[in-house]
């Protein structure tokens, strides 16, 4: 049976675009090689030099490039980077910075955290369900941007049943010396097991705002639910980051 061919209707520039996208992402074109000349381009594509440049300054706009007009185009040295989210879960020792801070600044990085508000709220549905809140019922809510070198990386925003967060730092206008994990800890709730689903999606208004998105690429969705003792939930995060910079990496071992 021959499976009909499903018509690409994007513009000339953006599949052009898809395909460099694709090459960079996967290592074809590595951190630091040129990119093939406009007419070798030209050649391959079939395009004009108009579209060309246009394929090429999307791929600026999304930081996976860098090159002056008359100048040769580069692959940025850190196009994507590697996340492993399994890391965020590990409780900092005392006076030590938060895990994912600390990773990145072994990596030459300067990370930051920038606490946007924190509240008491009714949580999306798919959170609502993952903490076992009944309908309508409110949780304590956490959100932040995380930043890389002074560029938005990721947005943070986690969720907590009100029976742990009240009255402890989690309902409180600050940041949280070490990170939640360790806090959580400390309050007699360490976390044991962490369940993600990661999905991608088209950015919402304000995720497109805050990470300073460059287009409609899509963006990877993380739902994260922290369980401690009794498998019982304390924590669902939602973590949304730049499809098109990160990568996330997962290590595990078949059972025996």
């Amino acid at each position: 049976m021959t499976v009909p061919l499903h018509e690409d209707r994007r513009s000339l520039h953006e599949r052009i675009a898809a395909d460099l996208r694709d090459e960079i992402m996967g290592g074809d074109l590595a951190p630091g090689a040129k990119l093939p000349s406009t007419t070798q381009l030209k050649d391959r594509f079939g395009a004009s030099n108009a579209t060309i440049q246009k394929a090429i300054q999307l791929l600026k706009e999304e930081e996976l490039v860098v090159g002056r007009a008359g100048a040769a185009v580069t692959v940025r040295e850190n196009r994507q980077r590697t996340v492993r989210p399994a890391s965020s879960l590990d409780p900092a020792g005392p006076g030590e910075p938060y895990p994912w801070l600390a990773e990145l600044a072994k990596l030459g990085a300067d990370p930051r955290s920038t606490l946007l508000d924190v509240g008491e709220v009714r949580p999306p549905a798919d959170v609502a369900a993952a903490l076992g809140l009944a309908d309508g019922e409110h949780a304590q809510f956490r959100s932040q941007v995380l930043s890389i070198d002074g560029e938005p990386a990721e947005l943070v925003t986690s969720y907590y049943p009100l029976a742990i967060a009240r009255g402890t730092p989690l309902a409180e206008r600050r940041k949280i010396k070490g990170g939640t994990p360790t806090l959580l800890a400390e309050l007699g709730h360490p976390p044991r097991l962490g369940v993600d689903r990661v999905s991608a999606r088209v950015p919402t208004q304000e995720e497109y705002r805050l990470l300073r998105l460059p287009g409609d690429l899509p963006v990877l969705r993380t739902l994260r639910v922290v369980y401690g003792d009794d498998r019982r939930p304390v924590e669902v995060t939602v973590m949304v980051k730049a499809g098109h910079l990160y990568e996330l990496r997962y290590e595990f071992a078949p059972e025996a």
